[in-house]
């Protein structure tokens, strides 16, 4: 199985790479695709460049097996739309299931997203919630099938929807950002690989 983790990663941060670990961990994912998006449909333009993005995830994830980046959003022109992804990988993946992770927040809008049945065909959706946090409900998810354990997501491509819950860090690309501009660290809220580029290239300064 492939996890797909699709972000502006502006710039990445433990937020996103505790909980993709522990789900790569918790489902056996043969891998997780970090995917950066060129023009993200539903939240600000980055503000670092692509090829800045492109290095703070190649120094966050090196040296950890099964974490990849795919870069294809960031070769294609246009809005990032998540199933015009998912039907690129899906011609790649042949049957194979694919996992697209998901925050709870972004699962709470996820009806509002372009062509969500289509997603739900081409994969499955896991669910990453807070400890203690209640299962939200699935009204509006046309074709949606709760999954009861990882089996199930393997016995097809996609379709079915697991919640997972995963140490929620809470950690934002936007108040590292915030510290930066103000002059503070955002040290241990990010790798140090990653501090380091954003220091030698002197990102999100006013």
């Amino acid at each position: 199985m492939i996890g797909i983790l699709g972000g502006t990663f502006d710039p990445i941060h433990y937020g996103h790479l505790r909980p993709a670990l522990e789900i790569q961990q918790a489902l056996g994912l043969d891998e997780i695709r970090f995917i950066p998006l060129r023009d993200p449909p539903h939240r600000e333009h980055p503000l670092s460049t692509p090829a800045q993005r492109l290095a703070m995830l190649q120094a966050a994830i090196k040296g950890q097996p099964g974490f990849r980046i795919d870069q294809r959003e960031l070769e294609r022109e246009g809005i990032s739309y998540t199933v015009r992804t998912l039907r690129s990988l899906r011609k790649e993946a042949g049957a194979a299931p694919l996992c697209l992770l998901l925050g709870t927040d972004a699962f709470h809008g996820f009806p509002h997203w372009h062509k969500p049945e289509e997603i739900l065909q081409l994969a499955h959706l896991v669910v990453m919630q807070r400890p203690g946090e209640s299962q939200p409900g699935m009204t509006g998810l046309l074709g949606a099938r709760p999954a009861e354990s990882v089996n199930e997501l393997r016995m097809a491509p996609g379709g079915c929807i697991l919640f997972r819950t995963v140490s929620q860090l809470e950690i934002s690309s936007s108040a590292i950002r915030g510290m930066i501009r103000n002059g503070l660290s955002p040290r241990y809220l990010l790798p140090d690989a990653v501090l380091e580029i954003i220091e030698n290239q002197r990102l999100y300064r006013s």
